[in-house]
């Protein structure tokens, strides 16, 4: 590994979505927001559905993340993700949809699984947040 530097390697049950040499993590951990730089002290924790940012270099790019395992060793940082998506890959329309339907459930709370459609919904919100914030910057 180059020096000021660690591995990141984001795997969803579809495959390795990314893995490059990163200087800098942040990702919504469930206890909280954290970030991780090259040396961190290992640990492992789950991740809520949310934005994973990394940056190297000038470049910084960013991830929706859903429900996730994430652990940091001496060779670097790995998230085991249900899903996993590059902000600029999202695809906005889909995730609209998505939110619709969930909303659409939700009001009828007796007749569904109400923590299914939350937790749907949920995930269609953060993707569009994401997928705005590329936009902006």
């Amino acid at each position: 590994m180059a020096e000021g530097k660690f591995l990141l390697e984001i795997v969803t049950p579809h495959g390795l979505v990314f893995s490059e040499e990163v200087e800098e993590v942040t990702a919504n951990g469930s206890e909280g927001e954290f970030g991780v730089l090259p040396e961190h002290v290992p640990f492992v924790t789950t991740l809520k559905v949310g934005m994973l940012t990394c940056r190297t270099g000038n470049q910084t790019v960013i991830f929706f993340v859903s429900w996730s395992y994430c652990g940091i060793g001496p060779r670097g940082m790995l998230i085991l993700a249900d899903s996993a998506e590059r902000s600029d890959e999202i695809d906005v329309e889909r995730a609209k949809a998505a939110m619709k339907r969930a909303e659409e459930r939700l009001k009828k709370a007796e007749e569904i699984d109400f923590k299914r459609a939350e937790t749907a919904l949920e995930r269609a919100v953060t993707r569009i947040q994401i997928a705005e914030i590329k936009r902006i910057k």
